[in-house]
């Protein structure tokens, strides 16, 4: 078997064209190079080297051997330079995967405070609803996402990060409802705003719902939280959305919090990653941001 050492002695005897310069050079006896070279040719069935009186110069196969093994070992620093750099978080890529309303409200301050920190650790986001982003997760085209909890899946690790509260919001036109806590059955017999079908956010308020013999269909079905909180402001009725992501318009006063006499049971958002799969250093130093 060829010894990759015998190579790089190669390089520096084919540099050197003296056999005792590349044992200075390498720090190794002289001998421990012609050894080497000796090794080399019987390995490869070839002279690499014609031995002179006053060093060595290289055969024609030696030649087209030290093309490739410039190129090798120029390779190869590169990528333990590659590896070092991406030890130290100076390069590599993070693929993400969340839903929009979670991107903007919760993962975006986490997003940038790691950009500051590592800016040549390139950002992949994608977003998705839950069921969506798990399934590219699972089959390995993200390395982590932020998903609406709960989830019970064996091929998943998941970590809860934050706790919801939901609400329902309106307008000025509806806020006299505001003065007063409204039952259920008024509040499903007004004009609704939900997210699209499918999204954890749209399945959890079904469920409220229908756990107090309610089936409801909203008047207005969206796929943006923001365009939800705009059609409520504008007087199309009530939108169902997490405190946190109104928070500023609830302050400002142009959306107003009904007082439900049901409340809405809290919800929790969990960081997942695949079960059991190492993570990269780029991913593991979001990881350490998004849990501290």
């Amino acid at each position: 078997m060829i010894n990759l050492e015998w190579y790089r002695i190669f390089l520096h005897t084919a540099k050197c064209r003296n056999l005792t310069k590349a044992a200075q050079e390498l720090h190794i006896t002289q001998p421990s190079v012609s050894y080497a070279i000796k090794q080399l040719e019987e390995g490869l069935g070839l002279q690499l080297f014609h031995r002179l009186s006053k060093g060595v110069e290289l055969t024609e196969e030696g030649q087209t051997l030290l093309d490739y093994v410039e190129q090798s070992f120029a390779m190869l620093d590169s990528g333990q330079k590659h590896l070092r750099n991406l030890k130290q978080r100076l390069q590599g890529e993070i693929r993400i995967g969340a839903s929009d309303s979670l991107i903007k409200h919760l993962l975006l301050p986490q997003l940038n405070a790691y950009h500051q920190q590592y800016p040549g650790i390139r950002i992949r986001l994608s977003h998705g609803k839950t069921g969506e982003i798990t399934k590219r997760l699972k089959e390995g085209e993200i390395d982590c996402a932020i998903v609406h909890l709960p989830i019970d899946d064996s091929e998943l690790t998941v970590h809860t990060l934050a706790v919801l509260e939901d609400c329902f919001v309106v307008g000025e036109s509806f806020s006299e409802l505001a003065t007063r806590p409204i039952s259920t059955r008024e509040l499903a017999e007004l004009p609704l705003l939900f997210l699209s079908p499918g999204s954890s956010t749209r399945v959890a308020i079904e469920k409220w719902f229908g756990s107090q013999g309610f089936v409801v269909n909203p008047d207005i079905e969206l796929g943006n939280i923001d365009l939800l909180a705009e059609f409520a402001r504008l007087g199309y009725g009530a939108a169902f959305i997490s405190r946190s992501f109104v928070q500023n318009e609830l302050q400002s006063g142009s959306l107003v919090e009904l007082t439900l006499e049901e409340p809405l049971p809290p919800r929790s958002i969990g960081f997942a990653i695949r079960y059991n799969m190492k993570l990269s250093v780029a991913a593991e130093g979001f990881v350490q941001i998004l849990l501290s």
